[in-house]
């Protein structure tokens, strides 16, 4: 994940569409996407957007231990949460599923290291203090590392990734709902493209 960088969250429930979401990001330079568990398709949508190509394929916003065994039985290959539920947590380490769940203070960072968790979500990143706020935690919580999440664009990707504890980050920004809708997979290439070349800049 550390090699990705970016991590793509989109809301998809049609496998063809899944996969031409992933196919595009994939010919833009991004190798993950983020299928958020918002629709009932989401578990088909992670199976076909496995069948793009090289790329790790995620299951988001992972409410529930079924949630988790759904994921896990579609391929995914992490699953994310905005919040910490102990139960999914505990789920995910005993069958072997990378499981990394919301926080958005010290006390919730905290609480996570002692459930044996390395790598947490932050969310919703920017509301929560954005790169200050990630480069103060990390400095008590060195073991830790964040994918912060929520309020990141294309602007402000640089100044997230250049917090050393940043693992990635993860945005909708390059996969809009209404490029999906409309099937403008070229203009996700471009904006996939766009945010590698931030990043490099």
């Amino acid at each position: 994940m550390r090699a990705c960088r970016i991590i793509p969250v989109a809301t998809l429930d049609d496998p063809a569409t899944a996969c031409a979401v992933a196919s595009a990001l994939l010919e833009g330079g991004i190798s993950c996407i983020e299928i958020a568990f918002r629709r009932p398709g989401a578990a088909e949508a992670i199976r076909a957007a496995r069948k793009a190509g090289d790329i790790l394929v995620g299951a988001g916003t992972v409410l529930s231990i079924e949630q988790a065994k759904a994921a896990q039985e579609a391929g995914a290959d992490f699953a994310v949460a905005p919040g910490t539920n102990e139960g999914v947590v505990r789920h995910c380490i005993e069958v072997g599923l990378p499981f990394f769940p919301g926080v958005a203070t010290p006390t919730e960072i905290d609480r996570a290291r002692e459930l044996g968790l390395k790598v947490v979500k932050v969310f919703p990143a920017a509301q929560v203090g954005g790169p200050s706020f990630l480069r103060a935690v990390s400095a008590t919580y060195p073991d830790v590392g964040f994918i912060p999440t929520g309020g990141i664009t294309v602007e402000n990707l640089r100044d997230y990734l250049a917090v050393p504890a940043v693992v990635a980050c993860g945005g909708s920004w390059l996969v809009p709902a209404d490029l999906i809708a409309g099937k403008q997979f070229a203009l996700i290439t471009e904006l996939a493209a766009r945010a590698l070349e931030a990043v490099a800049a």
